[in-house]
């Protein structure tokens, strides 16, 4: 079941999807009721079952659930990995690479592989101060409190 996020509880499982290229306007609509779609009929069978999402930046689909009612199973898991890669199919990006990095530079989100990542912080193009989004966060406690955060209060310090 499709509800508002301020519903989902702080221990809901969270999915961030980071896109690498920013979403173009005309295409933001579609995708949104898209995924507003498949959250409402994922799990149509259990009432228990409640999902969101949110959609950040034109870059990120943020997808939660609520699982503790009505556990996920491997197939729910496998349903919402097909869903992705059917957006990626149709809209030509990548959603599901996470060896991929996305940070702050100045107003605009940029998405690098880890490789072009480390040069721009040898290069001190980025530094400890900047703002890294951690796409591997499990909880919407999580995503509220250490998705966006300085790369030095990251696992990303290893790299500084």
């Amino acid at each position: 079941m499709f509800i508002d996020y301020n519903l989902i509880p702080e221990d809901a499982k969270v999915w961030v999807y980071p896109s690498n290229r920013k979403f173009y306007s005309t295409e933001i609509e579609e995708i949104e009721a898209k995924i507003k779609s498949f959250i409402e009929n994922w799990k149509t069978e259990d009432e228990n079952f409640k999902a969101t999402y949110k959609f950040l930046y034109n870059r990120f689909i943020i997808i939660f659930a609520d699982d503790a009612n009505s556990p996920l199973t491997n197939f729910d898991i496998d349903t919402s990995v097909s869903f992705i890669l059917s957006l990626q199919e149709e809209y030509g990006i990548e959603l599901l690479d996470k060896m991929n990095t996305c940070f702050k530079q100045g107003e605009f989100v940029q998405y690098k592989d880890l490789k072009d990542f480390k040069k721009l912080l040898k290069n001190k193009s980025v530094t400890a101060k900047s703002i890294i989004f951690d796409n591997l966060i499990t909880t919407k406690l999580d995503f509220e409190n250490n998705w966006e955060i300085p790369i030095e209060d990251s696992w990303y310090n290893r790299y500084l």
